[in-house]
């Protein structure tokens, strides 16, 4: 069970950029403890990808964003396949154009790379998330080719071919949760950790939970598009892991971040 987080927020958008990644890693910190991770873009440059191989109590101090980004993606990793001593199996996983995040199982990743004749990123790389952004780099980041999936899902996606859009999509089995400000749109695993955002930046944004087979489209804090797709829903997990699997991670960081915040 893996946490997933971001924002799109617009150019003149007044958020400290740094605080704002460092308040969603701090809200999802308890879902996973084998990696965590964050990526950027700001106009005009590629993506930015930091991760590493510890909780996100080791990390959140080092997370830096420039002051005019205006999308990030945030993970922290509970791994089921794809073992984290490989940096490469480590959200966000980059696969060519596409940069992207995931909680949730693939149980048919092997196929799809079968399939659709795609190799791996690298070669070491087994983690099954990285079919989902494999098949965003084949299909332009069609959101209908996320039909092809089997299992459970909720994922996030820059895609540097498209230099303004963020795309956050949720399948089946995995929450996702999006709050809205004034010009900006963060997105999470749980509704608490909006409300992580909302007390460490002082904002107040409209929280929705957003529906199964729901695909956005994120441009400059606003929602651009919604798009639905129909999920595979044959999937059955055998055991449903809880969805806290580092609570010390998360006990850690909110402290951590109610210091950061009040300096």
């Amino acid at each position: 069970m893996c946490g997933i987080a971001g924002f799109s927020v617009d150019p003149d958008s007044s958020v400290d950029r740094t605080l704002a990644a460092q308040a969603l890693l701090a809200g999802i910190a308890e879902r996973g403890a084998d990696a965590a991770g964050y990526a950027h873009r700001r106009p005009g440059v590629a993506v930015s990808v930091h991760k590493q191989r510890t909780g996100a109590s080791a990390l959140l101090d080092a997370v830096s964003l420039p002051t005019d980004a205006t999308q990030a993606l945030v993970h922290v990793r509970d791994f089921t396949k794809g073992h984290p001593t490989i940096l490469a199996n480590n959200h966000p996983i980059r696969h060519g154009s596409v940069v992207g995040i995931h909680n949730g199982i693939v149980v048919n990743d092997e196929e799809i790379f079968v399939r659709y004749r795609l190799r791996r990123a690298a070669p070491e790389m087994t983690v099954d998330s990285e079919a989902i952004f494999a098949l965003m780099q084949a299909t332009a980041s069609d959101h209908r080719a996320l039909e092809e999936l089997t299992g459970t899902m909720a994922a996030a996606w820059i895609d540097e071919r498209d230099e303004r859009t963020l795309h956050v999509a949720r399948g089946v089995g995995r929450p996702l949760w999006l709050g809205r400000g004034r010009c900006e749109v963060f997105f999470a695993s749980t509704r608490a950790a909006l409300e992580v955002v909302e007390r460490a930046l002082r904002l107040s944004l409209r929280t929705v939970e957003l529906a199964e087979g729901r695909a956005l489209h994120l441009h400059g804090g606003r929602v651009a598009a919604e798009r639905r797709f129909r999920p595979d829903r044959t999937y059955r997990e055998k055991s449903v892991l809880p969805a806290v699997r580092a609570p010390h991670e998360g006990s850690s960081c909110l402290a951590r971040l109610a210091a950061l915040s009040a300096a």
